[in-house]
């Protein structure tokens, strides 16, 4: 396999924000091609059957965005300078795929009344990945997945999505969390690292596939490990991590990771990695917490949003005290695209977010669905993490008080002086805590995002407590 290492990653790319055209190619003027065989420049002469034009593509905007060109056959030239990799589809047309610094030559055809062109890989068309073709004398042709809601304003909001009858029925996820060093793919090798400390090896495959995310909702995510969230890793401080991450060659996008519970520079382990590729991410565990891992290849809204995240447990280095259970619950929202499609980017990139679902642990209410049983007046533990994108949240479970919490680092420890005690555990996207409590009596116990407004959106799940008294 090979491993593929960048020299440098644009931020504003990273970031998800629009990339601006150059300002020699202003947006709506025309490129010309190497050797003169190109249109017009600035002037409002149209482009004539038989020329060649040049796409650049970045991240994300087509330089020329508009142009005008009589109908009949021309040559395209797509170059990509960006960081990541982009298409062009024209009309309805298939798309022509160029790779980082890839130029690609494709023909294409206006036809009369002009045509639209788009970026066709997920999410960036609603980046602003859009461009159009207009011929001369005619009305200017509409900007693909366009229409009166085309403004300064951004794409409206999309229709609700109906659920469908026939949807496969949700895998519910188990949501204990491993041993330090255990899962799938997971090797620990006890003085294997470097510096003679323990050595955790991990194999991670990126994995696009349909997967129920409510009842009656199916959704084209991407994934970590083939689940979201992506599995849960469990280390402790000084411990080194070398993840082996693997796109494999039918995937359709390229990916990366960023471990939040790493030290390391953005340009190496952190590149985008196209299909066929692999690369090797190392970091040594130097601080306890509960640490978010994602997708950073942009958008990076619309990875996370669909599904690329997961969760590291770090300990300290002397481990934590056992208690009578444990549970993991990664919180997330879900803004749904088309039935079998990914996540609506259009949607997740509001201002004003208002998912369709919010929920634990990759599919929303399945803990409501089915009980999660805890024996009464027992210690339960709970790693949670709120990946977002975009909503913060407010951990609360029904009926108990929350004894011991540690929040990005900053703890409540039971029989503190003055014996003071938790509710519930605020967390803005990209936050963890760690939190113990136990149930004072048999009975159901809820537990929700307190915000509620979401709880009935799939915010919600239930602890069924028993063979205490009650």
């Amino acid at each position: 396999m090979k491993f593929r290492t960048l020299s440098s990653i644009a931020v504003v790319g990273l970031l998800g924000l629009t990339a601006s055209a150059c300002a020699d190619d202003a947006p709506g003027t025309p490129v010309a091609a190497a050797g003169g065989e190109a249109a017009a420049a600035a002037s409002p002469d149209s482009l004539t059957a038989g020329a060649v034009v040049e796409f650049h593509a970045t991240e994300f905007a087509f330089t020329p965005m508009q142009l005008t060109a009589e109908p009949g056959d021309y040559i395209g030239r797509l170059i990509n300078d960006g960081d990541i990799a982009h298409d062009i589809r024209i009309g309805d047309g298939e798309a022509v795929v160029a790779a980082p610094g890839e130029t690609v030559e494709f023909q294409f055809t206006v036809p009369e009344g002009g045509v639209d062109f788009i970026c066709s890989i997920p999410g960036h068309e609603d980046a602003g990945m859009v461009g159009t073709i207009s011929t001369p004398g005619g009305e200017p042709a509409a900007a693909a997945g366009s229409g009166d809601e085309m403004d300064h304003a951004g794409p409206a909001a999309e229709a609700s999505v109906e659920a469908n009858p026939d949807a496969a029925p949700y895998a519910v996820r188990d949501p204990r969390p491993p041993a330090r060093g255990e899962g799938e793919g997971v090797t620990l090798i006890e003085g294997g690292a470097p510096d003679g400390g323990d050595l955790i090896e991990w194999e991670l495959v990126i994995e696009e596939k349909l997967m129920t995310v409510a009842e009656g909702y199916e959704q084209l995510v991407w994934t970590f490990g083939g689940d979201v969230p992506g599995p849960v890793l469990r280390t402790r401080v000084g411990d080194t991590v070398r993840v082996h991450l693997v796109n494999p060659t039918e995937a359709s996008v390229s990916h990366s990771i960023d471990y939040h519970a790493s030290q390391v520079s953005m340009e190496d382990e952190m590149a985008s990695i196209a299909p066929g590729e692999d690369l090797v991410y190392e970091f040594t565990t130097d601080y306890a917490g509960v640490w978010m891992y994602h997708c950073g290849t942009a958008p990076v809204l619309h990875h996370i949003a669909n599904g690329m995240f997961g969760m590291v447990i770090v300990e300290p280095e002397e481990g934590l005290p056992p208690v009578d259970d444990e549970f993991f619950f990664v919180q997330h929202e879900w803004y749904l695209g088309p039935q079998g499609e990914p996540a609506s980017f259009a949607k997740a990139n509001q201002a004003a977010p208002a998912p369709d679902f919010q929920m634990f642990n990759g599919v929303a209410a399945q803990y409501a669905d089915n009980p999660i049983d805890i024996t009464t007046g027992e210690d339960v533990r709970m790693f949670v993490l709120n990946v977002g994108p975009s909503i913060d949240t407010s951990f609360h479970v029904v009926g108990t008080i929350f004894h011991h919490v540690t929040k990005e680092g900053v703890q409540l420890v039971e029989g503190n002086d003055g014996n003071w005690g938790s509710q519930a555990v605020d967390l803005g996207p990209a936050q963890g805590a760690v939190i113990e409590m136990r149930t004072a009596e048999d009975g159901t116990y809820a537990f929700v995002n307190h915000a509620f407004n979401f709880p009935g959106r799939g915010a919600l799940g239930l602890f069924s407590a028993s063979g205490g008294t009650g």
